[in-house]
């Protein structure tokens, strides 16, 4: 689609013929790839990228915004119309190959066909001629050799008609996965449409709420218009007050402009927050950078939906009220802080069924592509009722791998061991898509279960910007530890969650140590169809005592192959990369092992003689009805259950997380902006103190490396101390071992106050 720019002091084609067309023509271009903008309040500026730029200007500020709203619909349409005719030129493409294919076989097989004839008329001859001479009288060995030319061309007959019955088959095969070809392609390009429709609507969306925006700015005096390009946010004043209720509440649109929206639940009210907040200041959450500017304004957006006022000045937005919980989720919240669980009391199976509140995920993630969603607030609609330091704990649901493996004398068949504890590690991921909570700085959890399960997990989330968790665990004959930090990136189409911290796993009885880096995490699906994970990459495991490896393969799931889904292979050797165990299965089933005997070819892909293979790992059958309640098995359903003496900062006693497994999900929402308010606000304050204490070093003269110790982050792990790995030679944090003694002592004095 062309764009004709003619000279008219409307900005409208008036034109009615050819001739009149040429002459006030001043030129053409594309919409396709071109890009429209403003300059002024009546200036329209269009360029295709340098070569063509038209500068455009209407009789009033009215007439230029309907020509902007024109333009952008007419290039959306060409966008569209150029992508439909490709994905038809391709679809027609692939079909005319298709055809061409099975007309070749047809054309084939109808030659061979006619072959077979020919051979089979002359075979048929030819024992006319050999039954003709056998009438004749001749001598004893002429005639044997007459039966066996027989025997040779009824040999010959059958042949062809074998030929000829295997190409039928053959060309029936190519038949129908033509077919399958071309279902495969019909539901490709299906889905495709659906996603250029979905986004084609949503750019519409947007172009409105802008226009819409922009329109309400313009209504405003000069000076107002100037302040509002400059795209600042700011905190509404003490004196303004906003009344809300559920089904009828205001939005504050730069302090002036009142949006009216009725007959919403919380959950839509706070998606259409967001999208306001944004749309009103110009811009989009794709603009902002600082998670914490993100943060902000989505809590901005809540507290005016609550009633919430705020202040401009910075030491009063630690004293914001937020809106107090109903009666009906304080005393839920009450009666089971109230009612601990002892240890002598029988451990629930599982938690309350999942509310049904529809959110499309597409709302909030079309403004976070290309992003790190760990720096982007996320409703709890998205996540499921266990914070990431418990997810972390799931690890070691089948830690009876690792008590095996501490009896084995043979160090590569301990690997092996180990090697399937890592793949079950992944187990409890295949429906689990929904995002656990992410921990506040300086939050804690802790698992014992030495008494039943015969281990115990300590985990503290000791830095928030990277987030990072770190874990310690300890059984009756082996240590595991690890620090968990990830960077999750969304890619329109599928969100990837890249593990970046090591795992490490001790047995002090051979002193064998390991350590491995988990592998990437991939939820598929997330515009259009149902959600789905895979696990994909290369895992490491090196025994840092004998310099063996393990190196394991997580093959992507595909739809072409034959082979068995989500299958991982590995392959346990020396130092000198001999090969010494196989394991083979799957991350979501089992695990099987097996020594080696002899192996050939390529490290990358050997031939290998085995002996006989070992169940290294069996997944139990989660409960049949866990769809109901996030898919948790029994341990995960067991880990936010409240517990007698645990930390007051202790994952358990998150409100926004209680609240969300108890279903009041609207609430959870207000609980979690109101927890993340407040860690900013004691970050900031802790940081002050930090830029002090730097301050006086630097009077004082002290040498650098005092300065040095002075770490940018301002509240400190209080039960890890930071460290440097003897094995890896990397900064590391490393547990005290305290926290276990303050619990016996129930001493808490050192604990913040995080919730």
């Amino acid at each position: 689609m062309y764009l004709f720019i003619i000279f008219h002091k409307n900005l409208k084609i008036n034109a009615r013929t050819q001739a009149e067309i040429s002459q006030l023509c001043r030129g053409t271009i594309s919409l396709n790839g071109a890009t429209i903008h403003t300059e002024d309040s009546c200036t329209i500026v269009i360029s295709n990228g340098g070569t063509q730029t038209f500068h455009l200007r209407a009789t009033s500020e009215v007439e230029r915004q309907r020509w902007v709203t024109e333009l952008e619909l007419a290039k959306a349409r060409e966008i569209g119309h150029t992508n439909t005719d490709r994905s038809k030129e391709k679809e027609l493409s692939a079909n005319l190959e298709v055809s061409s294919v099975v007309s070749s076989l047809n054309t084939k097989l109808s030659e061979l066909r006619s072959q077979s004839e020919i051979i089979s008329k002359h075979s048929k001859a030819l024992q006319r001629c050999l039954t003709e001479l056998e009438t004749i009288d001749i001598p004893p060995d002429v005639s044997t050799k007459i039966k066996a030319w027989m025997e040779r061309a009824n040999l010959i007959r059958i042949a062809s008609v074998g030929m000829v019955t295997n190409c039928s088959e053959y060309l029936d095969l190519a038949q129908s996965q033509g077919n399958k070809w071309q279902k495969m392609l019909y539901n490709e390009r299906r889905q495709r449409i659906q996603l250029v429709e979905m986004v084609d609507q949503i750019a519409r969306e947007q172009t409105v709420l802008e226009h819409v925006a922009n329109n309400d700015k313009q209504g405003d005096s000069t000076d107002e218009d100037d302040a509002s390009d400059s795209c600042e946010f700011f905190d509404a004043q003490g004196g303004d007050s906003f009344d809300v209720t559920t089904n009828n509440y205001l939005v504050n649109c730069q302090s002036q402009n009142i949006i009216q929206h009725k007959s919403l639940s919380s959950s839509q009210v706070l998606e259409k927050l967001v999208n306001e907040e944004l749309d009103c200041s110009g811009g989009s959450s794709s603009d902002i950078d600082d998670p914490a500017e993100s943060s902000a304004i989505l809590t901005a957006a809540i507290c005016s939906s609550t009633g919430l006022n705020t202040d401009r000045d910075e030491n009063n937005k630690s004293s914001r009220m937020f809106p107090q919980l109903s009666e009906h989720a304080k005393k839920m919240l009450e009666d089971v802080i109230k009612h601990p669980l002892k240890q002598k009391d029988k451990r629930r199976c599982r938690v309350t069924d999942k509310p049904n509140h529809p959110l499309h995920i597409w709302s909030i993630l079309k403004n976070c592509i290309g992003k790190d969603l760990s720096k982007i607030p996320m409703p709890v609609n998205f996540s499921e009722p266990l914070s990431m330091l418990q997810r972390i704990t799931e690890d070691f649901e089948y830690s009876n791998i690792l008590d095996t493996a501490a009896q084995c004398k043979d160090s590569f068949e301990q690997m092996a061991y180990v090697a399937a504890f890592t793949i079950s590690s992944y187990s409890t991921t295949v429906n689990r898509t929904s995002k656990p909570f992410n921990p506040l700085l300086g939050e804690t959890y802790e698992c014992d279960r030495m008494s039943d399960l015969g281990w115990k997990a300590f985990n503290e989330q000791v830095s928030h910007h990277p987030p990072i968790s770190a874990q310690y665990c300890s059984g009756k004959e082996w240590s595991c530890w690890q620090e968990f930090s990830m960077s999750s990136k969304f890619r329109g189409k599928y969100l990837q969650a890249i593990p970046n911290g090591i795992a490490h796993l001790d047995f002090p009885a051979s002193g064998n140590h390991y350590t491995w880096t988990k592998v990437t995490t991939t939820v598929h699906n997330i515009i259009v169809g149902k959600l789905w994970v895979d696990q994909t990459g290369d895992m490491t495991i090196t025994n840092h005592k004998d310099g063996s490896k393990c190196r394991l393969s997580y093959i992507p799931y595909s739809y072409f192959t034959r082979d068995q889904q989500r299958k991982v292979k590995g392959y346990v050797m020396d130092k000198d990369n001999e090969i010494k165990w196989v394991i083979n299965g799957t991350w979501d089933n089992k695990v099987e092992i097996a020594p080696v005997t002899k192996f050939e070819g390529p490290i990358e892909s050997p031939t290998c003689q085995t002996g006989s293979y070992i169940m290294a790992w069996q997944r139990q059958a989660p409960p049949s009805d866990n769809e109901k309640y996030y898919y948790f098995t029994i341990l995960a359903s067991q880990l936010n259950e409240i517990e007698e003496g645990v930390a007051p900062t202790d994952s358990r006693l998150r409100p926004d997380q209680r609240l969300m497994e108890f279903g009041l999900w609207d609430e959870a929402n207000i609980e979690k902006l109101r927890l993340e308010e407040f860690q900013r606000v004691r970050n900031r304050k802790a940081n002050a103190g930090v830029a002090d204490s730097n301050q006086i070093n630097e009077n004082e003269e002290e040498d650098d490396e005092t300065v040095q110790e002075n770490d940018n982050s301002a509240i400190k792990p209080l039960w890890f101390k930071r460290d440097v790995c003897k094995w890896t030679k990397k900064p590391c944090f490393t547990f005290t071992h305290e926290y276990w003694e303050c619990k016996q002592k129930g001493d808490w004095s050192r604990c913040p106050s995080l919730f």
